[in-house]
């Protein structure tokens, strides 16, 4: 029998450990983390928004761009996708279909959050949060969803440390947790204390963000795992590497110098993109011809 996506992230949260959990963009980038041996990885809004549409983090993209952005990446990768789900894309109906949406796209889990929309990444200016019982009933539509037989994870998401304080975020995670959360998510915790305070005052499986330049300690993994968390997601580390990397070669093409020094060889290139599988799958059928 068949394990589910669902199924086989309880199982890895059920372990004691933390996962380290790359985020992925598109199809290939979520291939090379599968690749690279990493048990998880998660598809992150902003660089889906940033890699797809070349456009900011603050609600520009649609459900419909997500929902097929995360059909793809699932179809490339055969670890456990957790998908951006924003603000659910509207009402509490709103939310129940990006859940299913987002199971029947192959995903493991989908977070949802309590931000006003449009929304704003957690780590960027502008954000503003919905009230409590509007944030609740959000989670609580979407794990109805998932009890209506959807076949997949809610991580639940608050903002409210920005603006209301981390007691206020604390309050909202405990909420969250009885509404069905099966994942909880304070964004922007400013200190190792408070990070402390989360893991330890709200009991239950919790994921660390680490942006690179944002307001969050960047811990390593094993102090993060003392802490109490069980997942620490790197949102952008990829992306930024990766526009890096294009930006620099195309300085260097502009300067007229072609960037052979930071190019893959072609073998490497092809294989990572899934090449050398095709013709050994492609040359079982005309095995079979013969």
């Amino acid at each position: 029998m068949q394990v589910s996506p669902a199924q086989r992230l309880r199982t890895l949260l059920a372990e004691p450990k933390i996962r380290v959990m790359p985020c992925c963009f598109d199809g290939l980038s979520a291939r090379l983390i599968g690749e690279a041996g990493f048990d998880l990885t998660f598809m992150s809004g902003f660089a889906v928004a940033a890699a797809r549409i070349g456009a900011p983090d603050t609600g520009l993209i649609s459900y419909g761009e997500m929902v097929d952005s995360a059909r793809n990446i699932a179809a490339a990768t055969s670890v456990p996708v957790i998908g951006d789900g924003d603000t659910g894309y509207g009402n509490a109906l709103n939310v129940k279909r990006t859940v299913k949406g987002y199971a029947q796209a192959g995903l493991a889990a989908v977070m949802i959050e309590d931000q006003v929309a449009p929304k704003r990444c957690g780590h960027t200016k502008g954000k503003l949060v919905v009230d409590r019982a509007q944030a609740v009933e959000r989670i609580r539509a979407a794990a109805d969803a998932r009890e209506e037989g959807a076949d997949i994870l809610i991580m639940a998401r608050t903002d409210a440390r920005h603006g209301h304080g981390l007691d206020e975020a604390l309050e909202r995670a405990a909420a969250f947790k009885a509404a069905g959360a099966d994942i909880l998510f304070v964004e922007a915790p400013k200190s190792r204390e408070e990070m402390e305070r989360i893991c330890r005052e709200v009991p239950g499986w919790h994921m660390a963000n680490i942006v690179e330049g944002g307001e969050t300690p960047a811990l390593p993994p094993a102090e993060l795992e003392a802490i109490g968390y069980r997942i620490v997601a790197y949102p952008l580390t990829l992306l930024s590497a990766a526009t890096r990397a294009m930006s620099e070669a195309l300085t260097a093409m502009k300067a007229g110098r072609h960037p052979d020094d930071m190019l893959l060889p072609f073998a490497d290139l092809r294989r990572h993109v899934g090449f050398d599988a095709y013709y050994e799958e492609e040359q079982r059928y005309a095995d079979r011809r013969e």
